[in-house]
């Protein structure tokens, strides 16, 4: 959505647009409702493109909720990071403790690669044990092996989560065994499997490995949805009493990517089934839908102190939506942002968001930069804007106070 006042003075038009852009975040708090065409018993359900970054269908995506052995994508972020940044190898070897043995492996009666206690395992070994049998012992072995201790490792894997962008998630070990404090949300999980997915592609391929075999116990691949001839090629799941099941996958065909997460489920049964059906639905009931071409002007900011009273808003990527075939659902999309921007402007600054809704569901949210320079204004502009500023500033504070 374009705001355009076109019959009044840029000044004026930057106070309009502060009390509009108040008004959509005041009214942006409401909730959701689920995406038309799909329907879920679960609790928390998300499908995400990952081509457009359209969310398809969303329930209870921001729900806190125990991440359980999924809690290992996050401990494998960590470990392919250190990899790519030429840390570590995957030939190094790493010692199997006592603690990691008595914690996740054979005496924990938990999954486990079913490491030796005070053996060398390569770091290659270890991964397979953690992405193919979900191994706890093979997760505390790696966070060890990197860190020194775990909980020096969960202090990594707190950051990197910060660095990739999980605003509502929290570990607590390398594992994903119960612990207070251990938490996620749906959303994240979809975002740290798509940054792993972009940002690691030739490791990211361990997920879908069918079987490994250590200690002479062969295990097949605890990701069900692998079996089911549907394009899946990675990820985990998991469970605790609490949480209840869940599961992070990932499928591709025809060169488009999907990723669902689902959690909350009562069995493992019900867990694989709406996740499959969440999978089939998506992939065969939408279409794409550009709507903005690369570098094309979306939408204006308004400028504080410049040459001039806006800058031009453009995404550098082409701005696609996925829709569902045949639905008259209404598109509406709105610009927010943070201002007014202080000049001087230099162009590709990121300034906001373009926030695209099919219905009620939000589902796309692309961040905007500014397409062009803005250069600072003389001092009789910056004395007229610091004074419509000061009476926009008036105006948003009663209306906050109204709301």
């Amino acid at each position: 959505m374009v705001w355009s006042f076109p019959s009044l003075p840029w000044r004026v038009v930057a106070v309009l647009q502060a009390l509009v852009l108040v008004c959509l975040l005041v009214g942006g708090t409401a909730g959701r409702a689920a995406a038309q065409g799909f329907q879920t018993d679960l609790p928390r359900a998300l499908l995400i493109d990952v081509g457009t970054g359209t969310v398809l269908f969303e329930k209870g995506a921001d729900e806190p909720f125990e991440p359980a052995s999924m809690a290992k994508i996050m401990t494998a972020e960590v470990l392919f990071h250190e990899i790519r940044e030429g840390r570590l190898s995957l030939d190094k070897e790493f010692f199997v403790s006592e603690y990691a043995w008595r914690t996740g492996g054979a005496p924990s009666r938990s999954t486990a690669m079913f490491a030796a206690v005070n053996s060398n395992i390569p770091v290659r070994d270890l991964l397979r044990g953690l992405a193919i049998p979900s191994g706890n012992d093979a997760a505390i072995i790696i966070a060890e092996g990197i860190s020194g201790t775990e909980t020096a490792f969960t202090r990594a894997m707190n950051r990197r989560a910060a660095e990739i962008g999980l605003t509502r998630s929290s570990f607590v070990n390398a594992s994903g065994l119960p612990a207070e404090g251990q938490v996620t949300t749906s959303r994240d999980l979809a975002r740290l499997a798509a940054h792993v997915i972009a940002t690691y592609p030739e490791l990211y391929r361990v997920f879908s490995e069918p079987d490994f075999t250590w200690s002479k116990i062969q295990q097949r691949n605890r990701n069900p949805l692998l079996a089911l001839n549907i394009g899946a090629d990675g990820f985990l799941t998991g469970f605790t009493e609490q949480a209840g099941y869940g599961i992070v996958g990932s499928a591709v065909l025809d060169g488009q990517r999907l990723i669902v997460v689902v959690s909350g489920a009562k069995t493992a049964r019900e867990r694989d089934t709406e996740a499959r059906k969440l999978l089939d639905w998506g992939l065969r009931s939408f279409e794409v839908r550009e709507l903005f071409a690369a570098s094309d002007v979306i939408g204006e900011a308004s400028v504080f102190g410049g040459e001039k009273g806006g800058v031009a808003l453009v995404s550098p990527t082409p701005v696609r939506v996925l829709v569902q075939r045949g639905s008259d659902e209404r598109i509406s999309a709105r610009i927010v942002y943070r201002g007014p921007v202080i000049a001087p402007v230099d162009k590709g600054v990121p300034v906001g968001h373009l926030q695209v809704e099919r219905g009620r569901l939000k589902a796309l949210d692309v961040p905007l930069v500014t397409g062009e320079a803005v250069a600072r204004g003389t001092l009789s502009q910056r004395a007229l804007d610091a004074a419509l500023e000061w009476g926009t500033g008036v105006v948003r504070r009663a209306f906050e106070r109204l709301m």
